[in-house]
């Protein structure tokens, strides 16, 4: 697992690459909530009132880095992520300036 601390907006976070087989899971989380990976399951997290959005590469197959993160879009984002201004098509880095 690598994890790597960063300031986005302001505001400190911190994010996780952990190796799967083949596969990356990957999340940025702040003290408010996380932006993540397709694996990141957005609407579980919802009914802990935890808010959570999930992006989509903007380039190759799938969220490998950090940076996928921060450049990837956001394809979900769950209930208590909305109510603070996350919606789809934004980048991950709006979303996190957002937690």
């Amino acid at each position: 697992m690598d994890s790597t601390s960063l300031v986005i907006g302001g505001t400190k976070a911190e994010g996780f690459v952990i190796p799967l087989g083949p596969v990356n899971l990957v999340f940025v989380k702040t003290e408010k909530g996380l932006v993540g990976c397709g694996a990141v399951d957005v609407q579980a997290l919802e009914k802990f009132g935890y808010p959570a959005a999930k992006v989509r590469p903007s380039a190759g197959p799938s969220i490998r880095t950090v940076d996928d993160i921060l450049t990837g879009t956001i394809a979900a984002a769950n209930g208590p992520a909305r109510a603070l201004g996350i919606t789809e098509g934004m980048s991950g880095r709006e979303a996190l300036e957002r937690l």
